[in-house]
């Protein structure tokens, strides 16, 4: 299993923006992914569904490693 890392942004923008996001859903987003894609800027996007967060998607990005976890938010609009 990789060893996942998170972005100074991620640390302290996303999660103070986002309290209710667990590290752990980013990375069982990653590792296992309903859709993955590159992103402009060489960073990657991953879709997962979370049980825990009612069934909600949660989408991931990472930097181009795919192991540096950046951002991640609800995704309502996510169509398979």
């Amino acid at each position: 299993m990789p060893q996942y890392r998170f972005t100074e942004y991620f640390e302290k923008e996303v999660l103070r923006k986002r309290p209710y996001l667990k590290k752990e859903w980013c990375i069982r987003v990653l590792e296992e992914p309903l859709r993955s894609e590159p992103q402009e800027g060489n960073r990657y996007r991953f879709w997962g569904k979370i049980e825990e967060f009612e069934g909600r998607v949660l989408r991931v990005i990472t930097l181009e490693d795919k192991i540096t976890i950046h951002n991640a938010f609800p995704d309502r609009g996510f169509k398979p």
